[in-house]
């Protein structure tokens, strides 16, 4: 029974059973359906319900029940629950439902998963409860998953899968496609790409993908035929990196070398797929002043503690920004024009700086940004700030023109916008050069300071320009 399936066309929507999800969002009844099954403890019926979902969506139902129905249906459903599907939900429901269920029911459903998935439902928990969980698990998998655990955090050695396909080189492709056919079922990857070839201390040679193995001739030994390309990660290398590394060179998967060269596992683009996801989640959350960490399912007081800094420092920012239109009170009381377009001239700036950090934080992040084209960059900036500067300083004259009837005002509001968004661009780019050579992360600090800038410049060209033009004291 299919629950999931991809928007219908509208002619097609009176057509669509009731169970079934739009556009890969669950739809309320088939939720309530299943959260009635969990009331009245009827495993059959989850197991009817839900037990063909792909982990994806079955990541998806568990979302959207009741908290306390959450580790109720995984353990009615039993054997039948996809432990992966615990890997694709929110932190805190995940780790929810890890703690309300028995020691032995996690680590039987851990032991199913491959070394990277097991690794991320167990690596946040206490070190007590993790360890009642290792302990329950078989010898093979607890003691892969505890030497994964020694790996640094954020490392490729947290990320790969020490389930792969290794052969000697002196294997023919036929030997070998014997071996993958005769093989039991749990004893290979669930998915892979290539056989890896090692020598006799497991040092990796290179590797052979499975359409040339295919390809080969049956007598072919594989030190013959493999890729000896030397594209591989040490174990400890920032999971950043990593990924950089498969999308400068277009992988599908890596292996994991240690220090001494030997083979300990792969990576494949699927996990590279979640660490791009989270980095740019972390990424918008950061621009936005908001913890990257922060989840739809925290509670109310973490969700607030969390915030408040950062509304402080930007309420910091603002009285100092306020303090510039203190310094012109007297001028301001005398032409209440200035008043009414001084907003207008900060906010434009604020815009314009806005985009230019978002472009640099961004080129930061994935290293396109270096000191070969540094000022480059920066002087693509300041041209770009001139040019819209001029533009929209010529747009917002016209209309302080007509607006007040004043030509001077026209005048002084053009310069300041073209004065601002100058400054706009470069604080947009210098601000987080400079906090990225302090080793300070630009895309949580950059928006404060940026905006400081833009506004302070902005209030203080516009009504120094005016207080010049029309001799205010």
């Amino acid at each position: 029974m299919t629950h999931f399936e991809p928007e219908p066309h509208k002619g097609d929507l009176a057509e669509a059973a009731p169970e079934e999800s739009e556009a890969g969002v669950i739809r309320p009844e088939f939720a309530a359906e299943v959260a009635d099954a969990v009331a009245a403890e009827d495993g059959d019926e989850l197991r009817r319900l839900a037990g063909d979902l792909h982990e994806a969506d079955l990541a998806t139902l568990i979302e959207n029940l009741p908290g306390e129905a959450r580790s109720k249906l995984v353990e009615l459903m039993g054997s039948d629950f996809d432990f992966a599907a615990l890997t694709e939900v929110d932190t805190n429901i995940r780790d929810q439902i890890i703690e309300e269920l028995p020691t032995q029911t996690v680590a039987e459903g851990v032991s199913e998963l491959e070394a990277d998935d097991a690794l991320l439902l167990i690596e946040d928990l206490p070190p007590q409860e993790q360890s009642e969980i290792l302990q329950a698990m078989p010898a093979v998998e607890r003691v892969a998953l505890q030497r994964s655990l020694e790996y640094p955090e954020n490392s490729a050695g947290r990320l790969m899968q020490t389930t792969l396909v290794t052969a000697p080189p002196f294997w023919t492709a036929g030997q070998m496609i014997d071996f993958l056919r005769d093989a039991p079922e749990q004893d290979l990857p669930e998915s892979f790409f290539q056989i890896f070839v090692v020598d006799p201390a497991h040092r990796l040679i290179g590797d052979v993908f499975l359409d040339q193995l295919l390809r080969a001739n049956a007598q072919a030994r594989l030190g013959a035929i493999l890729d000896s390309d030397r594209r591989r990660v040490s174990v400890e290398e920032d999971r950043e990196d990593v990924a950089r590394f498969f999308q400068r060179y277009n992988l599908v998967s890596v292996p994991v070398v240690d220090e001494a060269e030997r083979l300990v596992g792969v990576i494949t683009i699927d996990d590279i797929v979640d660490v791009i996801r989270e980095e740019a989640d972390e990424e918008i959350k950061a621009l936005g002043g908001v913890s990257p960490s922060e989840e739809l399912s925290d509670s109310v007081w973490w969700t607030t503690k969390s915030r408040f800094l950062w509304l402080f420092v930007n309420l910091v920012t603002a009285f100092i920004a306020s303090s510039v239109l203190g310094i012109f009170q007297n001028q301001l009381q005398k032409m209440v024009a200035l008043a009414v377009l001084a907003p207008i001239v900060a906010s434009q700036g604020g815009n314009a700086a806005t985009q230019t950090m978002t472009v640099v934080v961004r080129a930061l992040a994935t290293r396109q940004l270096t000191r070969l084209n540094t000022w480059r960059v920066i002087g693509r900036e300041l041209v770009v700030g001139v040019l819209n500067g001029a533009s929209f300083g010529i747009i917002t004259g016209i209309g302080a023109l007509f607006w007040f009837g004043l030509t001077g005002l026209g005048v002084v509001i053009a310069f300041a916008m073209v004065t601002n968004l100058v400054s706009g661009a470069l604080g947009g780019i210098l601000i987080p050069l400079a906090l990225h050579k302090f080793k300070i992360d630009p895309a949580v600090s950059s928006g404060a300071f940026v905006t400081t800038v833009t506004d302070c410049v902005g209030y203080g060209s516009f009504l120094t320009f005016a207080t010049l033009w029309f001799g205010l004291r």
